[in-house]
């Protein structure tokens, strides 16, 4: 996307000295960003940087220490219930109900975005069709291959029609073609105007899929741009960059 496009563009997140303590331990340290909309917004960092815990923040999972967070501009300690009905989640960790079939996942987890069930089933068709996992639609969770729950925890995101899709991880533990299936799914939504923020350890992931990203560490945002600008300011790949303003490589 454009940067001057962006400039210009409606802000879905915006926060201002966004801080959180666990205790005594600074998680995220007063930081600063903001998202427009249609943008894919990236967050850039190992284990422990923060980024896991300002993706909770925004979708209200945990509230700021301090600062101010908005979403579709609504304060995310004021409208959590607003904020929550407008966004999809895909969690870093497998979630789905292991009780039930791919297609009953689905249609079970509808019941929170208070979708009738005829809606509900017809949706959860279309998703098994865009995630390619109609065939599988009978099948217990526990038969799934890893690629597959992934597309399925995508598929589940999408249930209520998000604005804006948050993803975790998307494709930690993922072989190279999984992988491949995701980004063009994650690609696809980007295509119909779905605002996207990920967290992610890959730097190919990052490069390919992300308008800009945020490269975080130690709870800090060290910089933030456009994949392409921030290799062209500090020479060399995103893991260069990396280390060359952290001090340290980026370990997945």
């Amino acid at each position: 996307m454009d940067m001057i496009l962006l400039s210009k563009m409606v802000n879905i997140v915006t926060t201002k000295g966004l801080t959180k303590y666990y205790g005594d331990l600074k998680a995220v340290d007063n930081i600063d960003f903001e998202i427009a909309k249609g943008e894919c917004f990236g967050f850039l960092g190992p284990n422990g940087a923060g980024k896991t815990t300002v993706m909770g923040i925004i979708y209200c999972f945990m509230p700021p220490s301090a600062g101010e967070v908005k979403v579709f501009g609504m304060d995310v300690n004021k409208n959590p219930g607003e904020i929550k009905a407008r966004i999809g989640v895909m969690p870093q960790e497998d979630n789905l109900d292991p009780d039930f079939s791919v297609l009953e996942n689905l249609i079970v987890y509808a019941r929170y975005f208070d979708i009738p069930k005829k809606d509900s089933s017809k949706t959860a068709w279309e998703l098994l069709d865009f995630v390619e996992l109609r065939q599988k639609a009978d099948v217990n969770i526990k038969e799934l291959s890893g690629g597959m729950k992934r597309r399925l925890l995508l598929a589940r995101a999408l249930v209520n029609n998000p604005e804006l899709l948050i993803l975790d991880e998307p494709t930690t533990g993922l072989d190279p073609h999984s992988r491949l299936s995701v980004w063009e799914k994650l690609r696809q939504l980007k295509l119909k105007g779905t605002t996207l923020i990920l967290t992610t350890h890959y730097m190919e992931e990052a490069e390919r899929l992300c308008d800009r990203v945020a490269i975080m560490d130690s709870g800090r945002i060290v910089a933030i741009d456009s994949p392409n600008n921030l290799m062209k300011m500090h020479g060399g790949n995103l893991e260069k960059v990396y280390l060359k303003l952290t001090g340290r490589r980026l370990e997945a």
